[in-house]
């Protein structure tokens, strides 16, 4: 199971022609998608970001939230409260509260309309769209307050607020590139959403999938490729749409036969014939994210950039004594555990006497120095040094000898 990196790609299909193994090569459902959505919406997402920071349509929101919290000051536990009670009214009335209390009301509407992180399913872009969320929470903000408007305040105060905030979201509701990029994502995130459901990722993955169950997305992921391209304007002013089209189709063409083949056949001798390998990385990916959270809370650390470099690669079995059967294999018992590490240790202390190498870890720590970070502790004793640069400058001082063509 991999990603779509351009440096993994090519250097597992070398390792598995290396090891001359029929071993398949699956693609992570969840990076496939991320791959094809940041190619489908990242341009006008980043567009639409632009367009919200030259207009300062958020900064203006804050600096009237600011304003409105310094008029109510130390009542503001009980302009809390007040907003809360609004909340809870059965009669659902339009017309706000006078006062601070209205004040508070129209605090806490400003204060919805910048909260569009609250929308997000915590999967990051291209799944969670955080500025085309705030662009809606703009439009119903600007419609509810058309709505408050419609019974005033008995407070000119409160009404006046009110209206203050209706002109900074007028900005998003009548601009014209809003709705020019606005149209073009929308359509675009509607056809990557299309893709999700294909792929049974639109919401939490489906657990414990059947054999049938990967049979079946198969074929109607086919199917509706091929209803795609049946879609796909030939001609006319629909030029977004044949280019969303085609770059997702582009990515089904490259990948598609690694998408599949996840039923796995086992040897004779298995406890059973065939195994279900998940569809995403993401229990690799959220173990790493458990290691991650123990080791900060021991250290304190935020950056572990140090701590991981120096942490054995053993380090990741320890969470496998959670697991009955690997203690069992192990040791016999959770209560045998110390019996084992003290014979690894008289086992160690013999190989000393005899004089034989230490088997902890022997070559493996050299090779696993991290040799994929970009710059581990061991390299940088490598590159800095004097000769190092003297070497560098001088081949770039040089003039190599013009190779024939």
């Amino acid at each position: 199971m991999r990603d779509l990196g351009r440096a993994v790609t090519p250097a597992l299909n070398d390792l598995v022609s290396e090891l001359g193994l029929e071993i398949p090569v699956l693609a992570c459902h969840q990076h496939f998608l991320a791959d094809i959505g940041k190619d489908l919406l990242n341009s006008d997402h980043c567009a639409l970001r632009d367009l919200f920071r030259r207009t300062k349509v958020q900064a203006d929101i804050k600096r009237l939230i600011r304003e409105f919290g310094g008029k109510i000051g130390l009542q503001i536990d009980d302009a809390r409260q007040t907003v809360i009670a609004w909340q809870e009214m059965e009669d659902h009335t339009y017309q706000l509260p006078p006062g601070k209390n209205g004040i508070a009301v129209v605090r806490a509407l400003s204060q919805w309309v910048i909260d569009y992180h609250a929308d997000a399913s915590g999967l990051d872009f291209p799944f969670d769209r955080p500025y085309f969320d705030f662009f809606n929470r703009c439009m119903i903000g600007s419609k509810a307050i058309d709505a408050f408007l419609r019974i005033p305040s008995d407070d000119r105060k409160v009404t006046g607020a009110l209206k203050r905030l209706g002109r900074i979201l007028t900005k998003v509701a009548c601009e014209v590139p809003f709705r020019h990029i606005i149209k073009r994502l929308q359509r675009r995130a509607e056809l990557f959403d299309e893709l999700r459901d294909q792929l049974r990722t639109a919401k939490k993955l489906p657990e414990n999938e059947t054999v049938a169950d990967i049979d079946l997305m198969r074929k109607r992921f086919y199917d509706w490729t091929a209803s795609l391209k049946e879609r796909r304007p030939k001609r006319g002013p629909a030029q977004d749409m044949r280019d969303a089209i085609d770059i997702i189709l582009k990515h089904i063409d490259v990948h598609g036969e690694h998408l599949w083949g996840h039923v796995i056949t086992l040897p004779e001798n298995a406890p059973s014939r065939m195994r279900l390998v998940s569809r995403t990385n993401e229990i690799i990916e959220n173990f790493f994210g458990t290691i991650k959270h123990g080791e900060r809370r021991r250290s304190g650390r935020k950056n572990l950039t140090h701590d991981f470099e120096r942490l054995p690669a053993e380090a990741a079995l320890v969470y496998n004594l959670n697991q009955p059967d690997y203690v069992s294999a192990v040791c016999g018992s959770i209560d045998r555990l110390p019996l084992a590490f003290a014979q690894l240790d008289k086992e160690e202390a013999r190989r000393k006497e005899k004089g034989l190498p230490s088997q902890k870890m022997s070559n493996l720590d050299k090779i696993l120095q991290l040799s994929t970070s970009s710059l581990s502790s061991a390299d940088r004793h490598v590159v800095r040094t004097e000769n190092m640069n003297q070497r560098i400058i001088k081949a770039a001082r040089s003039r190599a000898p013009r190779v024939a063509c």
